[in-house]
């Protein structure tokens, strides 16, 4: 059995796993179920929401995320049926995301796991986007290489994004796929497809959260948080 150790570079998602994801959509909708007086349970909004998300980004990968989001928006609203709402305020649902919170334990586990590993972004988001969430609650913490949707040209879980991942872990240090391990919260967007192209991955499965899910879950190892993850590194496991 292969110890955490024996592998050179973590590719993380950032949004669900580093990031509230979750918490940080229903922070930002919350204003315009204030607006309508209405309300919705977590669950049933949050799969709403990422059944839209899925659906937008097979209809427009090119698309930056943020604007992604400010297109979702609406279409969120009438599926709940509430008033169709602003530009103004799609577009503050858009730009919401350099304000989504860090969770307490990612910066610092970050800077643990940086002692063994070269750490790498792979997130669906836009370079816009996380610049600010990098300035902002991941207290501009340096990764070593920084690959997002918009440079791909195509969402996770397309393979291409792992792809241009494992290109540039080869190109810039002479990693091999081998060497490399998926750290992600989404079964969907990144477990599954880093097993059908080879990748051993750690799944980082926040209590709580439903956005990725899938029935069958794919891990080589399972923490509740990145802290633990650290943890179990230290350890040597």
């Amino acid at each position: 059995m292969s110890k955490l150790s024996d592998y050179r570079l973590l590719s993380f998602d950032v949004y669900g796993t580093l990031v509230d994801w979750e918490g940080g959509i229903l922070h930002a909708f919350q204003p315009t179920l204030t607006k309508n007086n209405a309300q919705s349970a977590r669950q049933d909004l949050l799969a709403l929401y990422h059944e839209l998300e899925r659906e937008q980004q097979k209809q427009t990968p090119e698309m930056p995320y943020h604007e992604l989001l400010t297109t979702v928006h609406p279409k969120l609203c009438q599926r709940l049926g509430l008033e169709t709402p602003t530009q103004t305020e799609s577009s503050s649902f858009g730009e919401s995301i350099g304000h989504w919170p860090a969770f307490p334990d990612t910066v610092e586990a970050l800077k643990r796991l940086s002692k063994q590993f070269k750490l790498v972004v792979l997130s669906n988001v836009d370079r816009t986007s996380f610049a600010k969430t990098n300035a902002g609650s991941l207290q501009g913490f340096h990764f070593d290489q920084v690959i997002t949707a918009q440079d791909v040209g195509s969402y996770k879980p397309d393979l291409r994004n792992f792809q241009h991942m494992l290109d540039a872990a080869e190109s810039a240090y002479g990693i091999q796929p081998s060497e490399v391990l998926q750290t992600a919260q989404s079964q969907f967007h990144d477990h599954h497809p880093a097993k059908k192209m080879g990748i051993k991955s750690v799944w980082i499965e926040r209590p709580g959260a439903t956005m990725g899910n899938l029935s069958q879950s794919i891990f080589d190892w399972r923490f509740d948080t990145l802290g633990d993850m650290a943890n179990a590194l230290e350890a040597g496991k």
